[in-house]
């Protein structure tokens, strides 16, 4: 039986001329584009990853401009303003040595081990209150108040240990710590034994601390609709 051959026809010059054009003007459109990334600052250019999740994404999280801080926070800052003060130059990032990766994962582990996750309204009667979790129950970011403050607490700068709201994997609004390391910004959760670099987390970055002051807040790029932190306690 004679074997079937495909079919090949040449194309004609006229298609070949227009084929030619459209891949013409497809490679002018990519150059323009990323002649357009490269004249723009760096920050803007960074705020367009703060949504992603991929290996393209920088290892660290880029602050925008200021934003309001959470009202949980304000709360907090007012009866704890010992915590919410600068404490001479901030540190940009922490070298994440074996002694301090160990003492990361302590903290970590301890924390979210010795707390019961409990929601505000549960708690307190309230939508929304930061507190650190005194009697061993709380929700999210009770959780990540007390993480700092261990940490703190042994040494590490504050201007490291960023609070940070996010909309997690249901789109809800949630709150972790984010730590600025030399190997890029990592994430404790209370939602996730592991600490994971922020791109790995599959999180949605909307606002954080800023590392100048503890007091302010700066956009991470997804600020459409910048979510109230409740019921984050779940694990």
């Amino acid at each position: 039986m004679p074997r079937s051959h495909l079919a090949i026809r040449p194309i004609g010059s006229s298609r070949a001329t227009a084929l030619a054009g459209l891949a013409m003007a497809l490679l002018m459109g990519a150059l323009v584009m990323v002649a357009t990334l490269a004249s723009e600052p760096v920050a803007a250019q960074d705020l367009r990853f703060a949504s992603l999740t991929s290996p393209f994404a920088p290892r660290h999280l880029a602050g925008g401009r200021n934003t309001s801080a959470p009202v949980g926070f304000v709360r907090f800052c007012s009866e704890n303003p010992q915590d919410c003060l600068s404490e001479g130059k901030p540190v940009s990032a922490v070298i994440l040595d074996p002694r301090h990766k160990i003492e990361l994962e302590q903290a970590n582990s301890a924390v979210n081990a010795s707390i019961e996750p409990m929601t505000d309204e549960e708690h307190y009667g309230e939508t929304e209150r930061w507190a650190y979790p005194a009697d061993g129950k709380g929700d999210c970011e009770d959780y990540v108040l007390e993480k700092r403050r261990l940490l703190v607490s042994r040494g590490w700068p504050a201007s490291v240990l960023l609070i940070t709201v996010v909309r997690d994997h249901h789109g809800d609004g949630h709150a972790v710590l984010t730590v600025v390391t030399d190997q890029g910004d990592l994430v404790l959760d209370n939602q996730e034994s592991k600490i994971l670099p922020w791109r790995e987390t599959g999180y949605r970055f909307v606002k954080r601390q800023s590392q100048e002051s503890p007091a302010e807040w700066v956009s991470l790029g997804d600020t459409i609709g910048g979510p109230t932190v409740v019921g984050g306690g779940q694990r």
